[in-house]
């Protein structure tokens, strides 16, 4: 693939590449769905009339609320997969969308805690459910070209729903009516990308693999030619497509079982994959506290009372992070996913050590405790640079067709048993052993470093077909790196040069 897209290269600023960006971010707007809830949950439990509605300045109350959503996760990862597999990927986001937006008006209308929590759990419900159908959606109709970059915006776009909430939240802070309009709104909020969902979604194709697993392959290269081969009937890209799906993708797969989750365990390939799926969703949730939730909290430990002050903290945390996943998009497909993870939790470590150092010395030395909040946000920088966008990209990339929606499924699952952990715990822990519990994320920091250099395979310039020879191969790191230098010597040597460096 990699050598035919240098000989059939297509045009990034064109009006087909555009098109597919447009239908692309109807997924992105399921991102950001996600992303409402985990900042504006944060923002409004600092908020003094919240807090004395809901007893969330109690912290075991607090971490409660916000992990209490992870619930509803967890309940909906059981559903996830199986909706997205028996109806496609399109109902599968109008459906999660619709169970969301049934969350969020709960959510925004409690008046006592248990209308809270049911509010909380339906909306996490909902929210799990978009990942399987959304992000098989992505990877599945990006553009071989352009994959990292397509696939690796749609977790960007978790971004807009927190920075819209977060900076809701802060100019509601200057309303001093004491209404309990400052937290209803934000959270009343969250309901609207997923109507826009509920509405655009019905205007774009369905995934052509979708099709082909449904032995329906003139829809699959009809929405081929026209999203990937320009118009072109006879595009070599959409015929290479064609033949590495029809040889891969089974139309009696386990996909059509709703039950059977055997595909992801019964071979050594399928466990290293769901064993790369697990691990992304490990480190790239135990690497810090949860910030959108508890940036307040951690500004406080490192020296900042005022309750506006935390808030503008929360707040910019989501622009720079923002930016930062957008810059982590223009190398996305220029250097290897391994090498780029690697940096990316070297820096990371590095962070929380001077973190750690910070916290533990900054009592009387507000210049010491302003150094470490600083750091809280390069290490923010560092995550959202590689790891943002990778927590979509690169599971999907490594899963199977036939076993994909049901493999995000089961990451989305695993996701958030280790994000209710860390939810849970981060505010007592925080509370109870202050700098000290930040030895936890160092640790586990360092060790994401030496699993993704003895585990993770190279994903750069392959199809998502030619990932199934890479693990097949008795060596699959090995393999995943030889196959990406063949490539570069043969486009060498047929006058193509590639400027990618090997991973």
């Amino acid at each position: 693939m990699a050598e035919l897209l240098l000989l059939e290269p297509p045009r990034f600023r064109s009006r087909n590449t555009f098109r597919l960006f447009a239908c692309l971010f109807v997924t992105y707007l399921c991102s950001a769905q996600n992303g409402f809830d985990s900042n504006t949950f944060g923002g409004v439990s600092a908020m003094p009339n919240f807090k004395a509605q809901f007893g969330t300045n109690i912290a075991s109350t607090n971490g409660f609320l916000a992990a209490i959503y992870v619930i509803g996760n967890v309940i909906g990862s059981f559903a996830a997969g199986p909706c997205a597999d028996r109806w496609g990927r399109k109902p599968g986001m109008f459906i999660a969308s619709a169970i969301t937006l049934a969350g969020a008006i709960v959510q925004a209308s409690a008046q006592k805690t248990r209308d809270l929590i049911a509010g909380r759990v339906v909306l996490g419900v909902g929210t799990v459910m978009l990942g399987p159908s959304a992000q098989s959606w992505a990877v599945e109709m990006a553009h071989p070209a352009y994959r990292g970059i397509m696939v690796g915006a749609y977790q960007s776009c978790f971004f807009l729903g927190t920075i819209v909430s977060t900076w809701v939240e802060y100019g509601l802070t200057y309303i001093k009516s004491g209404s309990s309009i400052n937290w209803r709104f934000p959270m009343a909020l969250q309901g609207l990308p997923a109507i826009l969902v509920m509405i655009f979604v019905w205007f774009i194709p369905e995934s052509p693999r979708w099709y082909v697993a449904q032995g329906d392959n003139e829809k699959a290269r009809e929405i081929l030619i026209k999203y990937h081969g320009g118009g072109n009937p006879n595009s070599k890209i959409v015929a290479l497509e064609m033949e590495e799906m029809l040889g891969s993708i089974s139309t009696t797969g386990a996909d059509k079982r709703w039950w059977d989750f055997r595909k992801l365990f019964n071979t050594r390939a399928s466990r290293h994959r769901i064993w790369i799926v697990l691990a992304v969703g490990f480190f790239g949730q135990l690497d810090l506290p949860p910030t959108s939730y508890y940036f307040p909290l951690m500004v406080q430990t490192a020296g900042i009372t005022s309750e506006r002050s935390q808030l503008l903290c929360n707040a910019l945390q989501t622009p720079i992070m923002m930016i930062s996943t957008l810059a982590g998009l223009s190398i996305v497909e220029r250097y290897g996913r391994r090498k780029l993870l690697m940096s990316s939790s070297a820096w990371m470590s590095i962070s929380v050590a001077v973190i750690i150092a910070c916290t533990a010395t900054q009592q009387g030395h507000p210049a010491v405790g302003l150094t470490g909040i600083a750091f809280i946000y390069v290490f923010l920088v560092a995550f959202a640079f590689v790891w943002t966008p990778f927590q979509a990209l690169y599971p999907t990339e490594v899963l199977a067709t036939n076993s994909r929606a049901k493999g995000l499924a089961l990451s989305g699952l695993w996701l958030n048993i280790v994000n209710f952990i860390n939810t849970y715990a981060a505010p007592v822990g925080i509370t109870n052993s202050s700098w000290r519990f930040y030895f936890l994320y160092l640790a586990v920091d360092f060790v994401g470093i030496i699993v993704i250099y003895f585990t993770f395979v190279e994903t750069r310039g392959r199809s998502l077909e030619e990932m199934d020879k890479i693990f097949d191969d008795p060596h699959p790191v090995t393999a995943s790196l030889a196959m990406q230098k063949v490539a570069v010597e043969e486009t060498k040597s047929g006058e193509v040069n590639l400027i990618h460096t090997d991973p």
